[in-house]
């Protein structure tokens, strides 16, 4: 109740601010019904390389998820060529080269997920059907019947590596690069339009366009799908930040996806108009509230982990969410809410000892109090 009273309040600010924006000085800005724009009949919005980048790493992740899918070379590959997939990618893109890569963002982060291959691989494959152990790589049941492969420490390697992209790519492209006003206003920008013709679009509007990509742009059409997050406000598709984003608005944050994709629309229209204040608004109630999906999704692993353990269940039926909330709380160094230092000594705590084999209800509640008041949830 408290978490629904808080967005309320933070939802109504917002969209009380956005309108008092438009009704005084940028009245003349008005966003669309969906996030469609135009230039001469055709549309000006493009986002292939996210929409490549996103299914990519879901082929990685379900890659993970098969015994003996791939050697380190071959996850490598994947995760900084695209390629050496099933699917063959045509789009030139990749995971890793947009994995921490922004400008705020720590070096060391990138190494610790290509780390994650070679755990993988060298030590839960070998071990597969094994019986997990303290301190033993293998397979865990949990009281429902599941089945999951873990390191000695108990750790879901892909669990945590697609939860950490969550912060590592999408939050960080997103929030720390695209939607800055150094990026956006950043030299060799344009949003200068003398001599467009139809469909072609500024470079800062396609800025913001690969921006919104990163939470909108997964699709699995040319895999053969049909699921495209870019139908609406949260349609929750694929294995990343949209996947969250509809279940909080199904759940604890009722309205977060209005909210997100209102301002997203409402700064690609000041983009177009020039309003550039109004553009670096609707940037920032972007990321306080994606900003919100991560840590939430962190509070709410580590407390469902905590109550597990407290509940006095098998160990093992907390690893499957301890393993989550792990990447989840690696990603919020890509939030505005916590430091790289500050993350790898929460990932510390987690890891020490024997790990999840050991670590208490306690120390699991402590660390998900702090989180939420950082995020102030």
């Amino acid at each position: 109740m408290k978490n629904i009273f808080y967005l309320s309040m933070i939802l109504f600010t917002s969209l009380f601010f956005t309108s008092c924006e438009k009704d005084d000085d940028h009245n003349t800005v008005v966003a669309p019904d969906t996030y469609m724009f135009e230039r001469d009949g055709m549309s000006t919005v493009s986002f292939p390389g996210q929409t490549c980048r996103l299914q990519m790493a879901k082929d990685i992740y379900d890659a993970m998820n098969v015994e003996n899918a791939a050697t380190v070379s071959e996850f490598l590959t994947m995760f900084n060529d695209g390629s050496g997939f099933t699917y063959n990618y045509t789009c030139g893109k990749n995971v890793g080269g947009k994995t921490a890569a922004s400008p705020t963002a720590s070096s060391t982060v990138k190494f610790q997920f290509e780390d994650m291959f070679t755990v993988l691989v060298d030590e839960v494959y070998p071990n597969w059907m094994s019986t997990a152990s303290v301190g033993a790589a293998g397979q865990i049941t949990t009281s429902s019947g599941s089945t999951y492969q873990v390191d000695g420490k108990g750790l879901e390697i892909d669990q945590a590596f697609i939860k950490g992209l969550m912060g590592a790519m999408v939050v960080d492209q997103m929030n720390n690069n695209y939607l800055t006003a150094t990026k956006l206003d950043g030299d060799g920008t344009t949003n200068n339009t003398d001599g467009l013709g139809a469909g072609e679009y500024t470079s800062m509007e396609h800025y913001w366009d690969e921006g919104y990509g990163y939470l909108y742009g997964y699709n699995n059409e040319h895999v053969g799908g049909t699921d495209n997050n870019a139908n609406g406000p949260a349609e929750g598709n694929g294995v990343l930040v949209n996947k969250y984003l509809k279940k909080l608005n199904e759940g604890s944050h009722p309205g977060i996806a209005d909210v997100i994709y209102d301002a997203f629309k409402l700064g690609r229209a000041a983009i177009v108009a020039g309003d550039y204040t109004l553009r670096n608004a609707q940037a920032a109630i972007i990321q306080e509230h994606v900003d919100k999906i991560i840590a939430q999704k962190a509070i709410d692993y580590l407390t469902g982990g905590a109550e597990t353990i407290s509940s006095g269940a098998p160990r093992e039926d907390s690893f499957h969410a301890l393993s989550e909330g792990y990447g989840f709380v690696l990603s919020l160094q890509f939030t505005s809410y916590f430091t790289n230092s500050e993350v790898n000594t929460m990932l510390d705590a987690m890891m020490d000892g024997d790990g999840l084999w050991d670590i208490s209800a306690d120390d699991l509640s402590n660390m998900a109090a702090d989180i939420s008041a950082a995020a102030g949830l």
